[in-house]
């Protein structure tokens, strides 16, 4: 008999559940986002970058961050994305990301905070509240082998007054 319950009260609920949930109905393209999309980070591989990749070599997104950077209530996305190369690794861009302005859109590219042509690579890169924290290797010259980055440095973003703000950080063995 406890058993004929729990079927019967689990029956009910899932019941209660489908008539209640979401309707079949969908929203027009034109329509603005739904009020949950608002809360949900942009998604980095939807989003369309200001790549110029060779044939065969779309963008890879590589590294991607979430959070609530400028404290509006809405997750940004951080992407760290490069052209697809058969060999080597090209330089990286690091982009930040604000959900679609119309439902059915992809993703807004908001700021390019590494722009792939400064021949940068990003090894490590971190999100949190109002900060984004990134470690960038690079050639201190053209003859320097491809395979062996001679430059690090470490560099940071702040929100504030409205836009990112760049502070270098410090480089190991410095004064």
């Amino acid at each position: 008999m406890h058993w004929l319950v729990t079927v019967v009260a689990l029956a009910a609920v899932i019941a209660a559940a489908c008539l209640l949930g979401p309707g079949g109905e969908s929203a027009p393209a034109s329509a603005a986002a739904p009020a949950g999309a608002a809360t949900q980070a942009p998604d980095a591989l939807a989003a369309r970058y200001p790549l110029r990749c060779g044939p065969g070599g779309g963008p890879d997104v590589v590294r991607q961050a979430t959070s609530d950077l400028d404290r509006d209530g809405r997750p940004e996305t951080v992407a760290v994305v490069r052209c697809r190369a058969g060999g080597g690794t090209p330089p990286s861009g690091v982009y930040l990301l604000a959900g679609p302005r119309e439902y059915g859109e992809p993703p807004r590219v908001l700021a390019t905070l590494v722009d792939p042509g400064e021949r940068m690579t990003v090894t490590a890169l971190a999100v949190t509240e109002g900060t984004v924290s990134a470690t960038l290797v690079g050639y201190s010259a053209p003859s320097v082998p491809r395979c062996c980055p001679d430059r690090q440095r470490t560099v940071e973003w702040h929100w504030k007054d409205g836009k990112f703000v760049l502070h270098p950080r410090a480089v190991a063995g410095s004064v």
